[in-house]
């Protein structure tokens, strides 16, 4: 058997059970997922000795949890009273059950206060009730994706119990020979931005890297990665490995599910909760434009059912000769760098995804440390020489003037996506208007903007230091202001458009749909308006026609017709404020970047600059650059 491989379940059971003191009662040890499960009548022993399970762990090398046998967990309305009086000093909000794993997710105002002291809440409420708690902190604002996506799971628990089970028994599956013949395939997002896609095969295993559309294509054969292709063969995909939420990465994984894949996705836990949320408003968008959807909101939901979220830092087994782990990249919130290890020290991949190399408001930049790294993916979105970004300090400056110039006679329409840079503006315009540099006036928001803040609330740690501490610390809101109207009817956009001035943000950001075009309608016409673009725009997308100076544009009216729109407000671009590095920060990734890499493939960029970008990198002293075309394999190992 390949040593990779390590102990059999057998051995692992056996370890386990030479370990555990037999008053705990084991009742089964299964996989559970990347995990292994023990389930047993007394957990609260293992809570008290918790060095058994990590002495265990260091033996098996896997991760380990303990849940109770489920014969001799409470009632869970009888457990959430016995909760509630443990916690009364904690605030608690909200308790989700978990049947399947045997938790309770706690959402409580106080968290370290419902911890107690050296943890004696947990272990109180894991004695009395058998339910093992996870508390959270109340998010100010409440989002109704993960109020809901938690009521679906809990509602399909038996099903995802089988998900897990049958994972883990894929993923530790025996394996009879070594690890090699490492190969990569570029499927999307080759000398282009959009569908992303790469698939890592080995003799063993095969792991899809994200799994989106390109937004600005009109035809099938280029809005989709390629799948037809022999090399992919989704009766033998091991994972799809999701770098963050935006459509791009994650906008065509439902249709996996559609044609039979019953794996798992992994993936950050706020990248899970902002998928559901933007692939559903693409079903939406893509209806209500006349247009056939690739696959429906039940294949969305087997999304759901087959996601395993990770914590930053986490190592997880994900076939049984690869394991992944995810770090912070820095791009949108839960946006992750992959590391790939491959084999017992075969072959070390890592996969950017999008990111951003630099401090912003709202993220900490991206990590740049790894135990081994010989193969860099990198995205080369800003990878062209002129692609250098002003300071965050001339940045927001600028977008000052622009806002307080267009204010003094007309209204500002900034179109942006609902994750991230909306949050990020918000903030800015807060902030400038509070200190009397920005022209008060009313700023309205309409598209997920509010839904997509309410999920960065809900996960205070992925957020940069400054917002974390706002929102644990000291209750603050950071998104929360008094210029903020958000739009909830759709018959007050006449009202807005036809008063003062003043600001709107509306989704989406590259105007491919969505609430923006209705504003965009009324307002184009009118030269004292303007229009800010803050993110990227795709190629073929309205937003980057606009932003090359097109004089008109056809838009769908309220009857689904075409009509053509002319342009006569002023637009304007302010590059500072995206989530991408810029060049600098990409040839200073690859150089700060422990340990150094030896090859780097650029991809996720218009052709000269992965080219560019590869010719860079080839300069550097034991690195070679490569810009692959569409559909090119390449030997790793």
């Amino acid at each position: 058997m390949d040593s990779t491989q390590g102990l059999t379940y057998s051995e692992i059971r056996q370890a386990i059970l030479d370990k555990i003191p037999p008053e705990v009662g084991i009742t089964r040890i299964e996989f559970e997922g990347p995990r292994l499960a023990i389930y047993c009548y007394k957990p609260e022993i293992l809570q008290e000795s918790s060095h058994i399970v990590g002495e265990i762990a260091g033996i098996i090398k896997k991760r380990i949890v303990v849940r109770s046998d489920p014969s001799v967990r409470m009632p869970e309305l009888q457990s959430e009273n016995i909760i509630r009086e443990a916690l009364q000093e904690a605030g608690l909000v909200q308790a989700y059950f978990d049947p399947a794993l045997g938790e309770v997710v706690l959402e409580v105002e106080k968290p370290g206060v419902a911890i107690g002291k050296n943890g004696s809440n947990v272990l109180d409420i894991v004695q009395k009730t058998h339910w093992s708690p996870n508390f959270v902190r109340s998010p100010p604002i409440p989002s109704m994706t993960i109020k809901q996506i938690r009521g679906f799971l809990y509602s399909k628990s038996k099903e995802r119990e089988k998900v897990l089970r049958e994972t883990g028994e894929s993923i530790f599956r025996p394996i009879y020979q070594q690890a090699g013949d490492v190969r990569v395939t570029f499927l999307g997002s080759s000398r282009q931005v959009g569908r992303s896609a790469i698939l890592v095969k080995t003799r063993e295993s095969e792991i899809l890297m994200d799994c989106g559309i390109n937004p600005g294509s009109r035809t099938p054969i280029q809005s989709y990665p390629r799948l037809d292709v022999e090399e992919f063969d989704l009766g033998r995909l091991d994972a799809v490995v999701v770098t963050h939420a935006h459509l791009d990465h994650c906008g065509f994984l439902p249709y996996l599910y559609k044609y039979g894949y019953n794996g798992p996705v992994y993936c950050s836990e706020p990248t899970a909760m902002v998928m559901a949320l933007l692939q559903s408003d693409y079903l939406d968008v893509t209806m209500k434009e006349g247009k056939v959807p690739p696959y429906s909101p039940e294949d969305i939901f087997e999304v759901i059912l087959h996601t395993i979220p990770l914590a930053y830092g986490e190592v997880t087994d994900v076939s049984p000769d690869i394991r992944l782990t995810l770090h912070n990249a820095g791009h949108i919130l839960g946006s992750s760098l992959a590391h790939l290890h491959i084999g017992k020290g075969l072959h070390n991949i890592v996969y950017t995804g999008d990111f951003k190399f630099g401090p912003t408001a709202l993220l900490q930049p991206a990590s740049t440390y790894f135990p081994r790294v010989e193969t860099l993916i990198m995205e080369s979105t800003y990878g062209a020489p002129e692609n250098n970004t002003p300071s965050r300090d001339e940045t927001e400056g600028e977008f000052v003037g622009i806002v307080n110039h267009i204010l003094k006679q007309g209204k500002v329409l900034i179109p942006v996506p609902a994750v991230g840079r909306a949050q990020e503006i918000l903030m800015v315009i807060n902030k400038y208007m509070e200190q009397g540099d920005l022209l008060e006036a009313p700023v309205y928001i309409e598209g997920m903007i509010s839904e997509a803040t309410g999920i960065h609330t809900a996960y205070p740690n992925y957020l940069s230091h400054e917002i974390r501490d706002q929102i644990l610390t000291e209750g603050m809101n950071p998104f929360e202001s008094d210029y903020f109207t958000v739009v909830k009817q759709h018959d007050s956009r006449d009202e807005i458009t036809t008063g003062g001035p003043c600001i709107i943000m509306a989704t989406a950001g590259m105007m491919e749909g969505g609430p923006v075009l209705e504003y965009f309608k009324r307002l184009a016409p009118d030269r004292e308006n303007g229009l800010i673009f803050v993110s990227y725009q795709v190629s073929g997308t309205l937003g980057q026609r606009i932003q090359s100076g097109m004089a008109s544009a056809q838009v769908y009216n309220q009857d689904g017709k075409m009509e053509v729109i002319n342009i006569d407000m002023s637009t304007h671009t302010v590059q500072g404020f995206s989530g991408h590095s810029d060049r600098r920060q990409l040839v200073n990734y690859v150089k700060r970047l422990k340990p150094q890499p030896k090859k780097v493939f650029m991809v996720h960029g218009e052709e000269s600059k992965c080219d560019n970008m590869a010719r860079t990198v080839s300069k550097m002293r034991g690195v070679r650059g490569y810009a692959p075309r569409l559909l090119d394999t390449f030997s790793l190992a």
